[in-house]
């Protein structure tokens, strides 16, 4: 269990914003802000908080993961993996460990209407996309009343979100539903699976049926996913999306290519709900588009209401 004692020090929040803008008032521009499409009527979008959270050996248990409307999983640098959590029907009252931000992110999220990305940084030369795009960043330098480091977790792994001390006003809106997932009894068809894995070169995701609480349970590495209270991680439905993996415009401090996964375009995908797994198809046209799921027989996927993974493999 987590201590959440301490928290991190900080100048004004106002002070800190200042500072960010100023330093990236030359990059601006570019950015659009029109919404995605969605079948949500006018008044009613999410204002989500999405969260860059770690996801290493050592970031592990997280905290707050279990709340999320739905949880975006990638591959990053090393064939490692971090998650991108969606928030907006409930917030908990901490997050994380939260990490920095990768250019995946910023199309990704433009399906949202102007989200607010919580991250801890940024390679310094994709602050200008970050700067330009259409969401909202919350650091520990533009909120630093919001942030704090855990003691019981060694930098870079200990720096938690309180959400209630950020400047985010949350609309209750399922973000899921938001970008037009429909939760409704299953479509027709679907075949009985037990579990599925999805690898990545350094990590590997499995999610396995329980009957017993009608949930797929998630294991990382092998081991049982937990909460930092113990809770057990278990979605009510799982995206496994094949999708293009390439190197992005950018690198880690020792040289390495950070990945680029591409949600614009179209593919092959499969849901898992209800212990059965569909085999279906992802259209996603233009960046301010959300994404759809059909059948392979064009029928709207429908899923079981719960928090939602989204699991991207390569191709």
């Amino acid at each position: 269990m987590h201590s959440f004692g301490t928290r991190r020090p900080g100048a004004a929040s106002a002070v800190a914003l200042a500072l960010l803008v100023a330093a990236l008032a030359g990059c601006q521009g570019g950015g659009t802000t029109s919404a995605p499409s969605s079948s949500e009527p006018a008044g009613s979008r999410a204002h989500v908080l999405a969260m860059k959270i770690d996801n290493v050996g050592p970031a592990r248990p997280q905290t707050g993961l279990d709340k999320a409307d739905i949880v975006y999983v990638e591959q990053v640098e090393a064939g490692l993996s971090r998650m991108l959590a969606a928030y907006s029907s409930r917030l908990p009252g901490v997050v994380g460990p939260v990490r920095s931000a990768r250019e995946t992110d910023l199309e990704l999220l433009r399906q949202f209407d102007r989200p607010t990305l919580a991250f801890s940084g940024a390679q310094s030369k994709l602050l200008p996309a970050i700067a330009a795009a259409p969401l909202d960043p919350l650091t520990p330098e533009t909120d630093p009343d919001a942030y704090f480091r855990s003691s019981d977790r060694a930098a870079p792994h200990n720096l938690y979100l309180r959400p209630a001390r950020a400047s985010h006003t949350a609309t209750g809106v399922n973000a899921a539903e938001d970008i037009g997932l429909r939760f409704a009894a299953a479509v027709p068809g679907g075949k009985a699976v037990a579990a599925r894995t999805v690898r990545y070169p350094a990590a590997r995701f499995s999610f396995t049926w329980s009957a017993e609480r009608s949930r797929w349970l998630v294991s990382m590495d092998g081991a049982p996913a937990r909460t930092a209270d113990g809770t057990r991680l278990a979605a009510a439905d799982v995206v496994v999306q094949y999708v293009t993996v390439r190197p992005s415009l950018y690198q880690d401090r020792w040289g390495s290519k950070s990945p680029y996964t591409e949600t614009v375009g179209s593919g092959s995908a499969v849901v898992l709900r209800d212990g059965k797994e569909y085999d279906a198809e992802w259209s996603r046209p233009a960046a301010d588009a959300a994404t759809s799921f059909t059948t392979r027989d064009g029928e709207r996927m429908t899923f079981a209401p719960g928090q939602v993974w989204i699991v991207f493999a390569s191709k």
